[in-house]
């Protein structure tokens, strides 16, 4: 009888064992879950603060451009300036505005200042404000003159170059067809 309940009670410590077991996988497995899910809340996190910082560094950039446009179009003033001093300037004065103006625009354009082409081109309004029309021999809606300079910074118009574009002179019609049924 001894040996049935050594064994009855081996039989027990192994269920219970057994048991105790499954309860550590069962721990383990929640252990494991749990584990899984904060290293996805911290993937997720990681993910939110790159996010972020991306975010803020785009919006410092933007307000960078921003401040950098204000001022540019203060300067462009200046630039105006030296234009109206080249025109009333004497010819010996020219060449020091010049070099000033020269140096001035260089020094704009290295924060991105650009130009607009405008005599000779097709009108655009992208580019372009019409301050008059005028008849003309050109092309309809060719510049024909740049009136005030307009410029760009970056790829943004930051004022546009006022013109004055070209009206093709209408032939009148009501003229030719009286003349050829005069002919008649």
């Amino acid at each position: 009888m001894e040996k049935q309940e050594v064994k009855q009670e081996k039989k027990t410590e192994i269920k219970q064992e057994e048991s105790e077991l499954v309860k550590l996988r069962k721990e383990q497995e929640i252990a494991k879950k749990l584990a899984e899910d904060r290293l996805n809340d911290l993937k997720y996190l990681h993910a939110d603060f790159d996010n972020y910082r991306k975010r803020f560094d785009k919006e410092k950039e933007q307000i960078i451009h921003l401040a950098n446009e204000n001022l540019i179009k203060e300067l462009i003033i200046i630039l105006d300036d030296f234009d109206a001093s080249l025109k009333a300037a004497k010819e010996e004065n020219k060449q020091g505005i010049l070099l000033m103006q020269k140096k001035f625009f260089q020094i704009l354009e290295k924060h991105g200042l650009k130009q607009i082409e405008a005599l000779g081109k097709k009108f655009d309004p992208s580019f372009h404000e019409v301050l008059c029309k005028e008849l003309s021999e050109h092309n309809e809606d060719e510049i024909i003159e740049e009136i005030q300079k307009g410029y760009m910074l970056h790829s943004k118009v930051i004022r546009p170059s006022k013109v004055k574009i070209a009206k093709q002179k209408q032939i009148n019609n009501s003229k030719n067809l009286n003349t050829e049924q005069n002919k008649k």
